[in-house]
């Protein structure tokens, strides 16, 4: 697992200018409470919710008798899983050379009495010595490229991701990458990382810029796994739609939808997503769907002249625009919020494919997921809003417009 960010002698050097006369930007950099160092579980192999009820005569010796449980339990479901057959043919290790190859126990969840003990552990066993017991097979499971990871966090008005400290960045970096086939590098979120790795950044289609980041971070490419939660009341139900985006261009692998029903399981809530979207980036390199872009290969030719003009663009953000008689672009990329009538899920995604498809859209993000009735859609269009209709309109969608936003649905609905 790579964590270390390594910036090259022109780019350190534009950003430290920018940053001397830039205080927008120092305002993203200062402030402590920002990065959370990431689990490093490469030198571990990981099998959770293991469940134990066990009785003794006391509870600790219930306690010591639930763990030897757990540990065989463990590495039958871990030899099961390496060798694709089931629990029962896995061979029997004696308790003193399970404890030799268990590096630690996790306990997820446990209850106690004077002679019970009822939890769900975690084992993780010692990659190196528990290797040689599980055979060959171990080593044939196919990596994918290191692949940078920017956890965005979707609220109603804004996204973020290393901006400051979010659950959804915490879930990341508590999860244990140890047995994922996908090799995912992530930052940690201090330093730097909150300039470079912003909740726009996503959007961005500049492969020049890609390119930097990648170089500085040690990676091949990229995986962008976003979140947003609706809380029904404060310390209520929260539900969370994921979504697995994956390259330059953001492109929608798959998405899952999840429920707690009180506020405080949020974070449980949030270590569940992390596992959904890594069983889809798993499912998507199986396929064949996890490649490296291939305008990511093109020779980079002034990195430093990209880099300048980003942080040019950046600086003079939410600056005042002066007067000037020069004609406007013809084009300008404004963003729209879109209503879609969402009677599903594959509705969300559906529609959010069909709209990315028109010609002029850069990004087509759904902010807020009501199934079954109207979701709410960020569009950024290359144009004004009657020429976002009328595109809509071509793809045979029935537009309603509403002030300043639009309402969509298909015919029939």
């Amino acid at each position: 697992m790579k964590l270390r960010v390594r910036l090259s002698r022109p780019a350190v050097l534009l950003l430290a200018l920018t940053l001397a006369g830039a205080g927008a930007l120092y305002a993203q950099l200062e402030g402590t409470e920002r990065g959370v160092t990431p689990i490093d579980s490469s030198s571990t192999y990981e099998v959770d919710e293991i469940k134990v009820d066990v009785l003794g005569k006391t509870v600790q010796e219930a306690r010591n008798a639930g763990w030897r449980e757990a540990q065989q339990k463990g590495w039958r479901a871990l030899w099961a899983k390496t060798h694709g057959q089931p629990e029962s043919a896995a061979p029997n290790l004696p308790d003193s050379q399970l404890d030799s190859i268990v590096s630690a126990i996790e306990v997820e969840h446990e209850e106690m009495s004077p002679n019970r003990y009822i939890a769900t552990l975690g084992v993780l066993f010692d990659r190196g010595r528990t290797g040689p017991l599980l055979g060959g097979t171990v080593g044939e499971v196919r990596r994918s490229a290191p692949m940078l990871v920017i956890p965005v966090m979707l609220t109603a008005s804004s996204s973020a991701s290393f901006e400051y400290r979010t659950e959804w960045q915490k879930a990341w970096a508590r999860f244990r990458t140890g047995n994922s086939p996908v090799d995912y590098v992530r930052p940690i979120g201090s330093g730097i990382d909150p300039l470079l790795l912003n909740g726009s950044q996503a959007n961005r289609p500049g492969r020049h810029w890609w390119h930097m980041l990648l170089d500085q971070y040690g990676a091949s490419d990229i995986v962008t796994p976003v979140v947003t939660l609706q809380r029904t009341y404060p310390g209520g139900p929260v539900i969370a739609t994921f979504w697995a985006r994956h390259g330059p261009d953001n492109q929608l692998l798959g998405s899952a939808t999840l429920r707690v029903e009180r506020s405080d399981l949020v974070p449980k809530l949030l270590d569940e997503g992390v596992k959904r979207i890594d069983a889809i980036y798993a499912n998507a390199l199986q396929n064949g769907q996890l490649n490296r872009d291939s305008s990511l290969n093109a020779a980079e030719t002034d990195v430093s002249a990209a880099l300048a003009e980003q942080i040019e663009q950046a600086t003079n953000e939410g600056e005042e625009e002066q007067p000037t008689t020069a004609a406007p672009p013809a084009a300008v990329a404004q963003a729209f919020t879109i209503r879609v009538d969402t009677p599903s899920a594959g509705a969300v995604t559906q529609a959010e494919s069909a709209v990315a498809r028109i010609p002029g859209v850069s990004s087509a993000l759904t902010t807020s997921i009501a199934l079954g009735g109207t979701s709410l859609m960020r569009v950024t269009y290359a144009g004004d809003l009657v020429g976002l209709q009328a595109a809509l309109q071509a793809q045979g969608w029935v537009v309603q417009p509403s002030g300043g936003t639009i309402r969509i649905s298909r015919s029939g609905q």
